[in-house]
């Protein structure tokens, strides 16, 4: 996991990965449509889950959202927040369940200062994870919109409004 915790480290070089995959999933989504996506799952799940695990310490919840989190994976919260931290955040930036891990949100915050592209998405809600998607690849996940649907019901703001304090919003104190 060294490397993988350097190379996060680098978060507008593994955007531009991340782009450059997703456009290639893109222009090959009709052909993988004519094959089917379920064995096209099945054939990509392994080297998916490896280099996520090896680069992410990926849980493959099949809803990934790493370029919307700072090249940070949410799901390895102990909580498996995926909009932000919880009230433990301690002091020094470190998780108040693992007190020896830093927080996964304050990573996800300063990474995402450093990405052009996707930065701007961490205020962006999340959707609930969908946990039938669970151990199914991320990438085809998005090309069938299955990452993308919530539940019934399920009604949320589209981003975090952050009002300036002066305007009525919180702020530093």
């Amino acid at each position: 996991m060294k490397t993988g915790r350097w190379l996060q480290n680098y978060p507008h070089f593994l955007e531009r990965v991340y782009q450059l995959t997703e456009w290639l999933f893109k222009r090959l989504d009709p052909a993988i449509r004519r094959i089917g996506y379920g064995r096209i799952d099945r054939w990509i799940h392994v080297p998916e889950a490896w280099a996520k695990r090896a680069v992410f310490g990926c849980k493959m919840c099949g809803q990934c959202i790493l370029h919307s989190t700072g090249m940070t994976c949410p799901m390895n919260c102990p909580k498996n927040l995926r909009n932000g931290p919880c009230g433990g955040v301690r002091p020094n930036g470190h998780c108040e369940v693992i007190p020896e891990m830093r927080c996964v949100w304050v990573e996800a915050y300063e990474r995402s200062l450093r990405m052009p592209i996707y930065g701007q998405e961490l205020l962006e809600l999340q959707p609930p994870v969908n946990r039938r998607l669970e151990d199914s690849s991320a990438w085809i996940n998005l090309l069938t919109g299955m990452d993308k649907r919530v539940p019934a019901g399920w009604a949320g703001m589209s981003y975090i409004p952050l009002v300036p304090k002066e305007m009525g919003g919180w702020g530093d104190e």
